[in-house]
């Protein structure tokens, strides 16, 4: 016998009812879209149609969390050659309006040496960082990210493929990016 008794309930379960909110309207229109139009959406996001194709068929998602999970689970489900096919796509982050010419060749040279190491784009999810410190943001990191290993930098670039491609969808499903 417990040493403490628990209180009656009355017949009324101690669990606090779950609402469920309507989706947004962009998201419904996402669930909704015929299969081709979800893989073109997803393929503006991450050029991968293995994980374009997973995402798409496992809809429709009650909201946008449960969405970027399933991207989530499926961008760590991507072998080489599907890294590879997401890799050959993407290009180097666009300087800010207002950078020098000096920042261009300095962004290029990085770039250059960073593309003849690994044999693809260099990738950085920027959606943290202020708009203002993304050159050095961007530079810091080609420059870091030289001394990689190239086995440890395709670790490090499909991780930031992962969080680009949320990041795109995200803007996407909240009405930025249409």
């Amino acid at each position: 016998m417990p040493a403490h008794r628990l209180p009656a309930l009355s017949g009324r379960l101690a669990i606090p009812a779950q609402t469920r909110t309507s989706p947004a309207p962009l998201l419904d229109g996402f669930n909704t879209a015929a299969a081709e139009e979800a893989h073109h959406t997803l393929l503006g996001c991450l050029r991968s149609l293995r994980w374009a194709r997973r995402v798409a068929d496992h809809r429709p998602y009650p909201t946008l969390d449960a969405l970027l999970a399933a991207c989530d689970e499926a961008a760590y489900d991507l072998g080489p050659g599907d890294l590879t096919e997401a890799l050959a796509t993407e290009s180097l982050p666009a300087l800010p309006q207002d950078a020098y010419g000096a920042a261009h060749m300095a962004l290029n040279a990085a770039h250059a040496a960073y593309e003849a190491r690994f044999g693809h784009a260099f990738v950085i999810c920027l959606s943290a960082v202020p708009p203002g410190e993304s050159l050095d943001h961007v530079l810091t990191g080609i420059r870091s990210r030289l001394t990689n290993d190239p086995e440890d930098e395709r670790v490090v670039a499909a991780e930031e493929l992962r969080r680009l491609a949320k990041q795109r969808l995200t803007r996407l499903l909240q009405g930025a990016g249409a």
